[in-house]
Protein backbone atom coordinates (compact mmCIF):
# COMPACT_ATOMS: atom_id res chain seq x y z
CA UNK A 1 0.00 0.00 0.00
CA UNK A 2 1.07 3.51 -0.81
CA UNK A 3 2.55 5.64 1.97
CA UNK A 4 -0.54 8.24 3.15
CA UNK A 5 1.78 11.18 2.09
CA UNK A 6 1.98 9.86 -1.81
CA UNK A 7 -1.33 9.99 -1.73
CA UNK A 8 -1.83 13.63 -0.20
CA UNK A 9 -1.35 15.03 -3.86
CA UNK A 10 -3.65 13.43 -6.02
CA UNK A 11 -6.44 13.12 -3.15
CA UNK A 12 -5.52 17.40 -3.37
CA UNK A 13 -5.92 17.43 -7.24
CA UNK A 14 -9.21 15.30 -6.75
CA UNK A 15 -10.50 18.11 -4.87
CA UNK A 16 -9.42 20.72 -7.22
CA UNK A 17 -10.62 19.20 -10.34
CA UNK A 18 -13.89 18.92 -8.65
CA UNK A 19 -14.40 22.22 -7.74
CA UNK A 20 -13.10 23.14 -11.68
CA UNK A 21 -15.21 20.78 -13.42
CA UNK A 22 -18.23 23.19 -11.59
CA UNK A 23 -16.54 26.33 -12.58
CA UNK A 24 -18.09 28.57 -15.43
CA UNK A 25 -15.15 27.76 -18.57
CA UNK A 26 -13.46 31.11 -18.90
CA UNK A 27 -13.03 32.99 -22.23
CA UNK A 28 -10.30 33.94 -23.97
CA UNK A 29 -11.84 37.17 -24.73
CA UNK A 30 -11.84 40.63 -23.18
CA UNK A 31 -9.35 39.59 -20.52
CA UNK A 32 -10.59 41.20 -16.84
CA UNK A 33 -8.99 44.03 -15.73
CA UNK A 34 -9.52 45.44 -12.32
CA UNK A 35 -13.36 44.59 -13.22
CA UNK A 36 -13.37 46.64 -16.59
CA UNK A 37 -12.85 44.56 -19.33
CA UNK A 38 -13.88 45.91 -22.99
CA UNK A 39 -16.54 43.23 -23.14
CA UNK A 40 -17.99 43.91 -20.13
CA UNK A 41 -18.21 48.13 -21.14
CA UNK A 42 -19.15 47.31 -24.56
CA UNK A 43 -22.35 45.45 -22.90
CA UNK A 44 -23.09 48.39 -20.77
CA UNK A 45 -22.15 47.26 -17.27
CA UNK A 46 -18.82 48.78 -15.68
CA UNK A 47 -19.48 52.48 -17.05
CA UNK A 48 -17.78 54.27 -14.67
CA UNK A 49 -20.05 57.35 -16.32
CA UNK A 50 -23.31 55.67 -14.93
CA UNK A 51 -25.40 57.46 -12.58
CA UNK A 52 -28.26 55.75 -10.39
CA UNK A 53 -31.86 57.05 -11.33
CA UNK A 54 -34.44 58.02 -8.91
CA UNK A 55 -36.16 54.51 -9.64
CA UNK A 56 -32.27 52.77 -9.64
CA UNK A 57 -30.91 54.81 -6.45
CA UNK A 58 -28.04 51.55 -5.42
CA UNK A 59 -25.10 50.52 -7.67
CA UNK A 60 -25.37 46.86 -8.40
CA UNK A 61 -22.03 45.66 -7.93
CA UNK A 62 -21.59 41.61 -9.14
CA UNK A 63 -18.97 39.13 -7.04
CA UNK A 64 -17.98 36.48 -9.16
CA UNK A 65 -17.36 32.94 -7.68
CA UNK A 66 -14.56 30.76 -7.02
CA UNK A 67 -12.68 29.99 -10.51
CA UNK A 68 -14.58 32.98 -12.21
CA UNK A 69 -13.56 36.64 -13.12
CA UNK A 70 -15.42 39.25 -13.71
CA UNK A 71 -16.75 39.17 -17.33
CA UNK A 72 -17.39 35.05 -17.81
CA UNK A 73 -19.50 35.30 -14.56
CA UNK A 74 -21.98 37.75 -15.43
CA UNK A 75 -22.44 37.33 -19.66
CA UNK A 76 -26.25 37.01 -18.57
CA UNK A 77 -26.80 38.52 -15.08
CA UNK A 78 -25.34 41.94 -15.99
CA UNK A 79 -26.45 42.64 -19.55
CA UNK A 80 -30.16 41.25 -17.46
CA UNK A 81 -29.55 44.06 -15.03
CA UNK A 82 -28.01 46.83 -17.28
CA UNK A 83 -31.34 46.72 -19.28
CA UNK A 84 -33.60 47.29 -16.39
CA UNK A 85 -31.80 50.78 -15.96
CA UNK A 86 -29.52 49.76 -13.02
CA UNK A 87 -25.94 50.66 -12.95
CA UNK A 88 -24.13 47.70 -12.75
CA UNK A 89 -19.99 47.04 -11.78
CA UNK A 90 -18.06 43.73 -11.11
CA UNK A 91 -14.71 43.02 -9.95
CA UNK A 92 -12.10 40.45 -9.95
CA UNK A 93 -10.67 39.42 -6.62
CA UNK A 94 -8.79 36.73 -5.20
CA UNK A 95 -6.26 36.43 -7.77
CA UNK A 96 -2.95 34.15 -7.71
CA UNK A 97 0.32 35.09 -9.00
CA UNK A 98 0.57 33.23 -12.75
CA UNK A 99 -3.34 32.00 -12.92
CA UNK A 100 -5.47 34.38 -15.44
CA UNK A 101 -8.75 33.90 -15.73
CA UNK A 102 -9.24 31.93 -12.69
CA UNK A 103 -10.21 34.09 -9.75
CA UNK A 104 -11.21 34.00 -6.23
CA UNK A 105 -8.81 31.45 -5.52
CA UNK A 106 -6.56 33.68 -2.36
CA UNK A 107 -7.53 33.93 1.22
CA UNK A 108 -11.26 34.98 1.51
CA UNK A 109 -10.04 37.71 4.44
CA UNK A 110 -7.93 39.39 1.89
CA UNK A 111 -11.05 39.03 -0.87
CA UNK A 112 -13.37 40.97 1.40
CA UNK A 113 -10.93 43.58 1.36
CA UNK A 114 -10.76 44.19 -2.18
CA UNK A 115 -14.35 44.22 -2.06
CA UNK A 116 -14.37 46.76 0.35
CA UNK A 117 -11.76 49.24 -1.88
CA UNK A 118 -14.03 48.77 -5.14
CA UNK A 119 -17.27 50.08 -3.48
CA UNK A 120 -15.85 52.46 -2.20
CA UNK A 121 -14.68 53.65 -5.76
CA UNK A 122 -18.10 52.84 -7.03
CA UNK A 123 -19.68 54.84 -4.42
CA UNK A 124 -16.78 57.36 -5.10
CA UNK A 125 -17.88 57.47 -9.05
CA UNK A 126 -22.05 57.22 -8.87
CA UNK A 127 -22.45 59.66 -5.51
CA UNK A 128 -24.09 57.00 -3.69
CA UNK A 129 -24.43 56.40 -0.76
CA UNK A 130 -24.67 52.94 -0.42
CA UNK A 131 -24.80 49.85 -3.15
CA UNK A 132 -26.73 46.61 -3.58
CA UNK A 133 -24.01 43.55 -4.10
CA UNK A 134 -25.41 40.26 -5.88
CA UNK A 135 -22.81 37.52 -5.46
CA UNK A 136 -22.48 33.54 -6.83
CA UNK A 137 -21.20 30.66 -4.76
CA UNK A 138 -18.14 32.03 -2.97
CA UNK A 139 -19.35 35.74 -4.21
CA UNK A 140 -22.78 35.28 -2.05
CA UNK A 141 -20.61 34.33 1.30
CA UNK A 142 -17.25 36.52 1.13
CA UNK A 143 -19.24 40.05 1.21
CA UNK A 144 -20.49 39.08 4.64
CA UNK A 145 -17.02 38.96 6.25
CA UNK A 146 -17.24 42.69 4.59
CA UNK A 147 -20.35 43.87 5.97
CA UNK A 148 -19.51 42.32 9.70
CA UNK A 149 -16.48 42.97 9.81
CA UNK A 150 -14.71 45.68 7.38
CA UNK A 151 -17.41 48.43 8.39
CA UNK A 152 -19.71 47.40 5.04
CA UNK A 153 -22.65 47.31 6.59
CA UNK A 154 -22.91 51.58 6.90
CA UNK A 155 -22.11 51.12 2.67
CA UNK A 156 -24.39 48.64 1.35
CA UNK A 157 -28.14 48.07 1.07
CA UNK A 158 -28.85 44.77 0.24
CA UNK A 159 -26.39 41.17 -0.39
CA UNK A 160 -27.96 38.55 -2.70
CA UNK A 161 -27.10 35.49 -3.19
CA UNK A 162 -26.82 32.66 -5.35
CA UNK A 163 -25.99 29.55 -4.50
CA UNK A 164 -23.94 31.27 -1.79
CA UNK A 165 -21.31 28.77 0.31
CA UNK A 166 -22.63 30.98 3.31
CA UNK A 167 -21.67 27.49 6.03
CA UNK A 168 -19.27 26.02 3.46
CA UNK A 169 -19.52 22.45 1.56
CA UNK A 170 -18.75 18.97 1.95
CA UNK A 171 -18.60 18.77 -1.79
CA UNK A 172 -21.20 16.47 -2.11
CA UNK A 173 -19.33 14.75 1.13
CA UNK A 174 -15.71 14.54 -0.71
CA UNK A 175 -14.13 16.76 1.72
CA UNK A 176 -15.32 14.28 4.94
CA UNK A 177 -12.10 12.21 2.96
CA UNK A 178 -9.70 15.01 4.22
CA UNK A 179 -9.06 13.58 7.59
CA UNK A 180 -8.30 10.41 6.10
CA UNK A 181 -5.02 12.14 4.50
CA UNK A 182 -2.80 14.22 6.58
CA UNK A 183 -1.68 17.24 4.82
CA UNK A 184 -4.29 17.93 2.24
CA UNK A 185 -5.87 20.59 3.75
CA UNK A 186 -2.53 22.50 4.80
CA UNK A 187 -2.01 21.31 0.91
CA UNK A 188 -4.79 23.39 -0.07
CA UNK A 189 -4.81 26.34 2.23
CA UNK A 190 -1.34 26.68 0.90
CA UNK A 191 -2.33 26.61 -2.66
CA UNK A 192 -5.59 27.57 -3.08
CA UNK A 193 -6.88 29.13 0.19
CA UNK A 194 -10.14 30.13 -0.81
CA UNK A 195 -11.31 26.46 -1.24
CA UNK A 196 -9.47 25.44 2.41
CA UNK A 197 -11.63 28.57 3.90
CA UNK A 198 -14.69 26.85 2.32
CA UNK A 199 -14.81 23.74 3.92
CA UNK A 200 -17.45 22.84 6.46
CA UNK A 201 -15.93 24.27 9.58
CA UNK A 202 -13.15 26.29 8.76
CA UNK A 203 -11.80 28.32 10.82
CA UNK A 204 -12.80 31.24 8.54
CA UNK A 205 -16.46 29.71 8.34
CA UNK A 206 -16.42 29.51 12.21
CA UNK A 207 -15.41 33.31 12.89
CA UNK A 208 -17.72 34.31 9.91
CA UNK A 209 -20.73 32.93 11.27
CA UNK A 210 -20.01 33.32 14.98
CA UNK A 211 -22.79 35.32 16.99
CA UNK A 212 -25.30 35.23 13.93
CA UNK A 213 -25.33 35.02 10.29
CA UNK A 214 -26.18 38.54 9.79
CA UNK A 215 -25.39 42.37 10.41
CA UNK A 216 -27.97 45.00 11.57
CA UNK A 217 -29.34 47.31 8.87
CA UNK A 218 -28.82 44.87 5.53
CA UNK A 219 -31.75 43.21 3.56
CA UNK A 220 -30.20 39.69 2.95
CA UNK A 221 -31.53 37.36 -0.06
CA UNK A 222 -30.69 33.83 -0.58
CA UNK A 223 -31.54 31.69 -4.13
CA UNK A 224 -31.00 28.51 -3.88
CA UNK A 225 -30.90 25.15 -6.14
CA UNK A 226 -32.09 21.73 -4.94
CA UNK A 227 -30.17 20.54 -7.86
CA UNK A 228 -26.56 22.38 -6.59
CA UNK A 229 -23.54 19.55 -6.27
CA UNK A 230 -20.85 21.89 -5.37
CA UNK A 231 -22.83 23.83 -1.93
CA UNK A 232 -23.55 21.14 -0.38
CA UNK A 233 -25.78 20.39 1.53
CA UNK A 234 -27.84 22.96 -0.64
CA UNK A 235 -29.89 23.99 2.58
CA UNK A 236 -26.68 25.35 4.24
CA UNK A 237 -26.38 28.14 1.93
CA UNK A 238 -29.56 29.85 3.87
CA UNK A 239 -29.33 32.06 6.09
CA UNK A 240 -31.35 32.84 9.60
CA UNK A 241 -31.51 35.97 11.15
CA UNK A 242 -33.74 39.74 10.53
CA UNK A 243 -34.10 40.80 7.31
CA UNK A 244 -33.41 37.29 5.40
CA UNK A 245 -35.01 35.58 2.78
CA UNK A 246 -34.54 31.81 1.97
CA UNK A 247 -35.63 31.12 -1.37
CA UNK A 248 -35.15 27.65 -3.65
CA UNK A 249 -35.57 27.96 -7.18
CA UNK A 250 -37.98 24.60 -7.89
CA UNK A 251 -40.65 26.23 -4.86
CA UNK A 252 -40.98 29.31 -7.84
CA UNK A 253 -40.54 26.65 -11.00
CA UNK A 254 -40.77 23.36 -10.52
CA UNK A 255 -39.68 22.47 -13.71
CA UNK A 256 -36.43 24.38 -13.20
CA UNK A 257 -33.25 22.35 -13.74
CA UNK A 258 -30.48 25.12 -12.70
CA UNK A 259 -27.54 23.45 -10.90
CA UNK A 260 -24.64 25.76 -9.43
CA UNK A 261 -23.23 26.46 -12.27
CA UNK A 262 -26.47 27.61 -14.08
CA UNK A 263 -27.96 29.73 -11.03
CA UNK A 264 -25.28 31.94 -11.56
CA UNK A 265 -24.88 32.57 -15.57
CA UNK A 266 -28.08 31.36 -17.11
CA UNK A 267 -30.97 30.67 -15.39
CA UNK A 268 -33.91 33.52 -15.66
CA UNK A 269 -35.98 32.65 -12.94
CA UNK A 270 -33.10 33.49 -10.56
CA UNK A 271 -32.05 36.42 -12.27
CA UNK A 272 -36.26 37.62 -11.97
CA UNK A 273 -35.86 36.95 -8.50
CA UNK A 274 -32.42 38.77 -8.31
CA UNK A 275 -34.44 41.88 -9.33
CA UNK A 276 -37.21 41.14 -6.89
CA UNK A 277 -34.42 41.26 -4.20
CA UNK A 278 -33.04 44.65 -5.38
CA UNK A 279 -36.68 46.41 -5.56
CA UNK A 280 -38.77 44.56 -3.32
CA UNK A 281 -41.93 47.56 -3.48
CA UNK A 282 -41.89 46.75 -6.67
CA UNK A 283 -41.45 42.70 -6.73
CA UNK A 284 -43.30 40.43 -8.90
CA UNK A 285 -44.21 36.68 -9.25
CA UNK A 286 -41.49 34.73 -9.56
CA UNK A 287 -42.76 31.30 -11.88
CA UNK A 288 -42.08 29.50 -15.01
CA UNK A 289 -43.12 32.39 -16.93
CA UNK A 290 -40.77 34.59 -15.58
CA UNK A 291 -38.48 33.75 -18.30
CA UNK A 292 -40.69 35.84 -21.10
CA UNK A 293 -39.35 39.37 -20.77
Amino acid sequence: MLPWKRLVRPVAALLLAAAMGFAPAATATAAPDAGSGAQARSSGWNDWSCRPSADRPRPVVLVHGTFGNSVDNWLGLAPYLVNRGYCVYSLDYGQLPGVPFFHGLGPVEESARQLDRFVDRVRAASGAAKVDLVGHSQGGMMPRHYLKFLGGAAEVNALVGLAPSNHGTTLLGLTKLLPFFPGVEDLLKATTPALADQIVGSPFLTRLNAGGDTVPGVRYTVIATRYDQVVTPYRSQFLTGPNVKNVVLQDLCPLDLAEHVAIGTVDRIAFHEVTNALDPARATTTNCASVIG
